[in-house]
């Protein structure tokens, strides 16, 4: 039976901390779901608020089913909130809405990470395909000629895409929380301590993205450990 002592000592831990940071975030939105806004403003209509004061009057709202399945479509210029935000009026539905009016107003704003990420998109869903075919092919094929070892770090270079892409998230959607907050407080959509419940949402979002990141880097240098032991032996 094959022991991977890479994937324990390398992905594993990692693995556990995104468990551990998609666990945290349900937990912390289920709990401040049940602190409900006193102005009764719901999910929608914050969104409606933040993207009107920024002008953005063409940005349409529209209902998705699930929960925390809430995001902005740039393509088709909306903003997509689960049944669990639409029509809530928690202190957590406001602060995931707003966070999502944030990221239209960064596509407004021609905020740089954001249209990195957009850019980087189509390579990056091109390189997820090919990295682990490449990789097998090079890992069971460079016995026979160098030449797969090439193909092996091909393959490596086009997963390492998946882990620039992350990279290039975090900042979006912590300047996307960012926006929602400061958004929050100028309108007045929250009092003062009911900004909590909308914080520590966010903040606990923004971590699942920490953890995709340290997944995506984590079996990057697996892969790397991976072939560079299967070099050697050669």
């Amino acid at each position: 039976m094959y022991f991977d002592v890479t994937y324990i000592v390398l992905v594993l831990p990692a693995v556990l901390f995104a468990l551990w940071a998609s666990a945290r975030v349900n937990g912390t939105f289920r709990r401040y779901q049940q602190q409900y806004s006193r102005r009764r403003i719901t999910g929608a209509a914050a969104a409606r608020a933040v993207l009107d004061a920024n002008g953005l009057y063409d940005v349409r709202i529209e209902r998705v089913s699930g929960s925390l399945t809430d995001h902005y479509d740039p393509r088709d210029n909306v903003i997509r909130l689960s049944d669990s935000v639409y029509s809530d009026t928690s202190t957590a539905a406001i602060g995931v809405a707003a966070h999502e009016a944030g990221h239209a107003i960064q596509y407004a704003t021609d905020y740089a990470p954001i249209r990195l990420r957009a850019a980087i998109l189509p390579i990056t869903n091109l390189g997820s395909k090919l990295a682990l075919p490449l990789i097998l092919i090079g890992l069971v094929f460079m016995y026979y000629s160098q030449a797969f070892v090439t193909v092996a770090y091909i393959g490596i270079a086009c997963f390492a895409l998946s882990a620039l892409f992350q990279l290039v998230t975090l900042p979006t959607e912590y300047n996307a929380s960012r926006r929602a907050l400061q958004a929050i407080e100028a309108g007045q959509l929250l009092d003062g301590d009911e900004m909590e419940g909308a914080r520590k949402t966010l903040s606990a979002a923004a971590l699942t993205y920490v953890a995709a990141l340290a997944v995506s880097l984590a079996q990057l240098l697996r892969l790397l450990v991976l072939v560079g032991g299967r070099r050697r032996n050669d």
